[in-house]
């Protein structure tokens, strides 16, 4: 059984991975913040988060689910959809 979270769980998970493994200043981490232009992640980056959200959700995430992100957002609800897939 994986496990449920909110998407303010989630939100809160993945800000503090984003302010903690890659040094990003935490008041510019919000729904709207582009990964790759506002965070500047680039696409190693990009697979380092997806592996680190991996261990948070015990779900495996597709790479080709993750080609669609852009925003936080679309992180966070990428994430509620995999865990909802139950």
């Amino acid at each position: 059984m994986s496990k449920q979270f909110t998407k303010e769980e989630i939100f809160a998970k993945l800000k503090e991975i984003l302010v903690e493994d890659f040094e990003i200043d935490e008041d510019i981490i919000v729904p709207d913040a582009n990964l790759f232009e506002d965070l500047e992640l680039d696409s190693i980056d990009a697979v380092d988060l997806a592996v680190k959200l991996q261990y948070f959700t015990d779900k495996k995430i597709s790479p080709d689910n993750f080609k669609q992100i852009k925003t936080i957002d679309d992180v966070v609800i990428a994430i509620e959809k995999l865990i909802k897939e139950n």
